[in-house]
């Protein structure tokens, strides 16, 4: 495959961003998002989620950044990595992916192929998707266009397993369709391509690695829960069954985001769409969504009222910035709805997105508070020094480690030491 394929990228988040930069080294590349402020810091070297570093930013002259569909009329393939969040009602939310469909099928040519990474229920692609394409643009599937689905499979903050270094996965319309995708993709991702049958095979992988998460650790909070009420040492418990061989290690915590708190949703629809009733990938998120009101109950058995409260870490998980669906941020909303004083803070996350998404403002730590609530492991956290921690602290403050992180330095000083 050579450079004169265009490829259009729509989406430039997490996923997306990275993405386009890998094929921009091999080929013309144009990186759609309808942010104009994301396009404009693109456009100067400013990655806001921190993937992809200024260098490599501005280092392609095969990319281009935009807001303009003109833009990706000549491009061959189109790869959409947009965000699919659920509703208030946990429902699967297709709307942008619907937006993202609409766009392409003004600029979409003879032949193209149309490729979904974003997390989705089988059937999306060619229920969904597929009749979209096909009523705003001119073409027919399988005669003007063809589709494919390849799950994106980034982490966040995570630093071992990039893109270039994941499998990829991929399931296309037809025999045609794969090879040239799984090319396409082959020719970046060093790990390989696992191709399968369908591409309703492809969107299930996806969508059960993230309930798999989701259940394992919600059977660890359980566990946890309950050492708890059998005034035993969770902790303790869980290093005491990894001395098995085939004991899975996860750890309890607070479990939200874009992909491990959403994906069951969506899994959990397949099944309703065939009248399966599914009955463990929905238990997970019961025992998980439940762990705010099961940290408020204990913080309000310890403090009075009026107690001041020192909250670390508001994103969804460490090491990142991003606080969609964070349950750090729904168990700041239930404190706040008590009588507490509560200053936020989050070296991470952006401060005027968060008072405008979520009316929360941030303050740095300061003076002396009666709990400190760690619900992050931010590095900038975990390396805080122990004279530090106890500047922020009274005699008796009452400190919940979430994820234990402070336990050999500080646990000793304090009686109302607490972590799950």
């Amino acid at each position: 495959m050579s450079l004169n394929k265009e490829i259009a990228v729509i989406g430039l988040g997490y996923v997306g961003l990275p993405l386009a930069i890998e094929f921009a080294k091999k080929y013309k590349v144009v990186g759609f998002d309808i942010d104009k402020i994301r396009v404009k810091e693109l456009k100067k070297g400013t990655d806001r989620t921190n993937e992809v570093s200024k260098k490599n930013l501005l280092a392609s002259s095969n990319i281009i950044f935009t807001t303009d569909p003109n833009n990706m009329k000549n491009c061959d393939f189109f790869i959409l990595t947009v965000p699919t969040p659920i509703t208030k009602n946990n429902k699967p939310d297709l709307s942008i992916i619907k937006k993202a469909v609409m766009i392409i099928s003004q600029v979409l040519k003879e032949n193209s192929i149309v490729i979904l990474e974003s997390t989705v229920y089988p059937g999306v692609t060619e229920n969904f998707l597929v009749p979209i394409l096909e009523k705003n643009s001119k073409f027919k599937h399988k005669k003007n266009f063809f589709v494919a689905y390849s799950p994106e499979r980034i982490n966040p903050g995570e630093t071992k397993y990039k893109l270039t270094n994941i499998k990829k996965v991929v399931g296309a319309d037809s025999r045609s369709t794969l090879v040239k995708v799984s090319k396409l993709y082959g020719s970046i991702i060093k790990a390989g391509i696992h191709k399968v049958s369908s591409i309703k095979v492809a969107e299930a992988s996806k969508a059960i690695e993230n309930a798999q998460r989701d259940i394992n650790i919600a059977f660890v909070n359980e566990v946890m829960m309950l050492s708890k009420a059998l005034k035993i040492n969770s902790n303790e418990v869980l290093e005491a069954a990894k001395t098995k061989w085939n004991f899975l290690s996860f750890k309890p915590g607070l479990v939200g985001g874009h992909c491990i708190g959403v994906d069951p949703y969506y899994l959990a629809e397949a099944g309703k769409k065939v009248n399966f009733d599914t009955k463990i990938i929905l238990a997970g998120r019961t025992v998980n969504d439940s762990v705010p009101d099961y940290l408020l109950k204990n913080i309000n058995r310890k403090l009075k009222k009026n107690s001041k409260i020192l909250f670390l870490g508001l994103s969804f998980k460490e090491d990142v910035g991003d606080i969609r669906n964070s349950k750090a941020i729904v168990l700041v909303q239930k404190i706040k709805k008590k009588n507490y004083t509560i200053d936020c803070y989050d070296p991470r996350v952006n401060a005027q997105e968060l008072k405008k998404e979520y009316s929360i403002v941030m303050n740095k730590p300061k003076s002396k508070y009666d709990c400190i609530i760690l619900a992050v492991a931010h590095k900038e956290f975990v390396k805080m020094k122990k004279q530090d921690i106890l500047k922020l602290t009274k005699d008796d403050s009452y400190i919940i480690d979430i994820k234990g992180v402070w336990n050999k330095k500080i646990s000793h000083k304090f009686n109302n030491y607490w972590c799950l």
